[in-house]
């Protein structure tokens, strides 16, 4: 069995939408709770606008799409949104596969995600 580093979560927060950088495998178990768990978190604390930034991920499957999806849901009901940063490569395929992309807007780069609010 191959172990693999935790999935990393760093949040910084600017006028009114937080940013998260996400380091790591997104994959089933922990890796996708800790994921639900910090987003929830800040839910809790009013977050509406949320960019994440899956830059640094070099593998997805079904439950950290799951994830993206739930939080997607959370944050529309709550009046807010989702924008996702995802270069070219193997997440950015997934997310294009399952059509997540035409879900959720997703940006090469963090200047493009802030402007689609």
């Amino acid at each position: 069995m191959t172990l693999h580093p935790p999935l990393e979560v760093s949040a910084r927060e600017a006028a009114g939408i937080h940013y998260l950088h996400v380091n790591g495998r997104l994959t089933i178990g922990e890796p996708s709770e800790h994921l639900c768990d910090f987003t929830q978190n800040l839910l809790n604390q009013g977050a509406r606008k949320m960019v994440v930034n899956l830059n640094d991920i070099p593998q997805i499957d079904s439950s950290g799409i799951s994830a993206l999806v739930k939080l997607s849901i959370s944050l529309a009901r709550k009046g807010g949104g989702l924008h996702l940063i995802c270069g070219p490569g193997r997440v950015r395929d997934a997310l294009t596969v399952t059509r997540l992309v035409e879900a959720i807007p997703t940006f090469d780069n963090e200047v493009a995600a802030t402007a689609g609010f």
